[in-house]
């Protein structure tokens, strides 16, 4: 079955205030989080969507969104004749809306539908801007066409343990959905919505044990429902008031998703998903010949590698390492300088937004200030260091306090027992996690 892409335009939303990623949401939107070393969250979906024939996107925002527009604008051009575009709706005062503030995600595409209200597509394609996966929304739309659907969602398999987490649906034989529990706590809870695994095989996935199905909040709807749900109702978020409501009103089908899918909500899973993709074979491959991730495109040299280990890690462009350095299990980030005998594990180094010059360097010496970097004979262990953060010679950035979350030490916060030294931070020489502000 061939599907025409034209006729879907995608929101992708950049979620609230994004308190869970704190402090790396501190100064930016989540979208813009750096990930991989040279890309930034909000690539993947925007990637994804190019991939699949989807050329008309908006992100949705309204928290810190200055950076994430600054890439978008200079990351996401298109030719005269494409007609392509992706666009970022930040929240805003209307004639109709004195309140700006978007009250959930329904909310905030409700209060942008005017931007898309001309456009000439059938199907809205709804995306979080916070999540790595790879999936051609292609099938997905074919599901919703074969199927007669008003609207259908992504889902995922998961096994029971993962339930009290997410939104879980229940379907009949044909995929329609017709129950929805969100994050269910209980074991009776779960039996209330759980598939059985042969229900799960018999839909061409081998279940492995996992009986319950995922919300993935991906969701295509038939334009005409939408614009007719938000203009009559004032529910405010998707996942909690619209999707519920569809499926009591309306036919809802479910498109099956068996691939990595990792949800980008909480510092842990950064963490963990950045880690993951050092590994000999990551679970989300970034080295993919025909699906690449696209991102801003820099003209920044080699990097160079004077007599360190390297082991088991992603290094991006621009970096100098020193003689005598060892990098286990990490993520190296644009024009990191590190130097002689330092030793970074299980980290991820975000790198810096510009290279100092001569004169700046002189300048920091002189006032006794570290260099954008990390200096001489530190050591950085199981952390993650944003971007532009200066680290003095012989400082360690570990977690021997077996802190799980602490604001003691700022600019260095801890969150689910992972360190964090912040954007444009200053440690100077010598700093521990041992000392007190």
């Amino acid at each position: 079955m061939h599907t025409d892409m034209r006729k879907v335009i995608s929101l992708i939303l950049g979620g609230g205030r994004g308190t869970r990623l704190f402090p790396l949401t501190k100064i930016r939107a989540k979208p813009a989080v750096p990930l991989a070393a040279k890309y930034r969250l909000i690539d993947i979906p925007i990637s994804n969507c190019l991939h699949s024939g989807i050329n008309r996107i908006y992100v949705v925002t309204q928290f810190l969104s200055v950076s994430l527009h600054q890439h978008i604008r200079q990351t996401y051009r298109f030719d005269n004749f494409s007609g392509g575009f992706v666009e970022l709706l930040a929240a805003q005062q209307t004639m109709e809306s004195e309140t700006a503030w978007f009250e959930g995600t329904a909310d905030a595409v409700r209060k942008n539908l005017r931007y898309f209200d001309d456009e000439d597509c059938d199907y809205v394609l709804i995306l979080s801007g916070d999540q790595l996966y790879r999936m051609d929304y292609s099938d997905m739309l074919e599901t919703h066409i074969k199927s007669g659907a008003d609207v259908t969602i992504a889902a995922i398999p998961v096994a029971r343990s993962a339930a009290h987490a997410l939104g879980i649906m229940r379907c009949d034989d044909t995929g329609r959905v017709v129950g929805f529990l969100e994050k269910p706590k209980t074991d009776e809870e779960i039996n209330m919505v759980a598939m059985t695994p042969g229900w799960i095989d018999k839909m061409g996935i081998q279940s492995r044990g996992r009986d319950c199905l995922a919300s993935m909040g991906l969701y295509i709807f038939n334009k005409s429902l939408l614009f007719d749900i938000l203009n009559k109702t004032n529910y405010s978020d998707f996942g909690k008031e619209v999707f519920p409501a569809a499926i009591r009103s309306r036919k809802v089908q479910v498109h099956l998703f068996d691939d990595y899918w990792e949800d980008i909500g909480t510092i842990r899973a950064f963490y963990e998903a950045n880690l993951s993709l050092t590994t000999p074979n990551p679970p989300f491959d970034l080295f993919s010949a025909d699906k690449p991730v696209y991102t801003r495109a820099r003209f920044l040299p080699p990097t160079v590698i004077d007599g360190a280990t390297v082991t088991g890690s992603l290094v991006a462009d621009g970096c100098r390492i020193g003689k005598g350095t060892i990098i286990e299990n990490s993520v190296i980030g644009l024009r990191c300088i590190i130097g002689e005998g330092v030793t970074i594990r299980n980290s991820i180094i975000m790198g810096a937004d510009y290279s100092e010059t001569d004169d700046e360097l002189a300048r920091l010496v002189t006032n006794g200030k570290p260099r954008v970097g990390i200096g001489a004979g530190s050591l950085i262990d199981g952390a993650i260091l944003d971007k532009n953060a200066r680290i003095g010679r012989h400082v360690q950035v570990v977690n021997n306090l077996g802190l799980i979350d602490s604001d003691e030490f700022d600019p260095c916060y801890v969150r689910d027992g992972i360190p964090i030294v912040t954007k444009d931070a200053s440690l100077g020489d010598g700093w521990t996690m041992t000392k007190s502000k």
